[in-house]
């Protein structure tokens, strides 16, 4: 089975070096471009790219022109790399088509497990059942199972799912908009404030561990552990 290429896409050299090697421990195949131009260009040389990581500020061409120009003739996956707490920027991106943002400086780890999640929900690899670890906390999705510093806890069903994609999405600003398409799937037409009575229960359920869940006012959510 030929192995699924990424394009990673940063001015800084060590950056890109960073993010390569850890996904080519992954067993991923590895692109890199320096600016936004060289960027295009592999994307239209190379015809199977499976996802690209890109970031905002860079020479030439800045991200959001490379992310513009992409969505005209792709639907490949787009990370994007954003200075850390600029909101404004993920707020752009959510109209040009980014999948997910990611503040620098970053967890590696964490962006391989996003990388990962994409992946397999664009149908590009298999499904795993490993367990999802972050913080103390373990979500089994094959076992519908969830434990807390060792200890179990009940969760509804909405409450599995919410959580489930908070930790898939860790580090991640998630709009209420794109937590109802995901958690509740697009065909639900209900009032946002639904998702804030679910945050308040799941808190609740997660002790000390609920203030993993962050509030980004006027926006949504955030699931953030410190240190990950």
């Amino acid at each position: 089975m030929e192995k699924v290429k990424i394009l990673v896409v940063d001015d800084e050299s060590r950056m890109r070096k960073l993010v390569r090697d850890f996904l080519v421990r992954q067993n991923y195949e590895v692109l890199e471009a320096a600016d936004g131009e060289e960027a295009l260009d592999l994307f239209y040389r190379e015809k199977d790219i499976a996802l690209i990581i890109l970031d905002v500020m860079m020479p030439k061409l800045n991200g959001w022109d490379v992310c513009r120009e992409v969505r005209e003739t792709s639907k490949v996956p787009i990370i994007m790399l954003t200075a850390k707490g600029d909101e404004s920027d993920e707020l752009n991106g959510f109209e040009l088509g980014v999948d997910e943002y990611i503040s620098k400086p970053f967890s590696p780890k964490i962006l391989v497990a996003r990388v990962g999640a994409i992946l397999r929900r664009s149908g590009k690899t298999e499904e795993t059942e490993e367990n999802m670890e972050l913080g103390g906390i373990v979500v089994n999705k094959t076992a519908h199972l969830v434990t807390v510093d060792g200890e179990r806890i009940d969760l509804s069903f909405k409450e599995f799912e919410l959580l489930s994609y908070f930790m898939e999405n860790a580090g991640i600003a998630l709009s209420r908009e794109k937590i109802l398409n995901h958690v509740w799937n697009y065909d639900y037409f209900g009032d946002a404030r639904t998702i804030d009575t679910h945050v308040k229960k799941l808190r609740s359920k997660m002790g000390k561990k609920g203030e993993y869940i962050k509030t980004i006012w006027g926006m949504g959510y955030k699931f953030e552990v410190e240190n990950a």
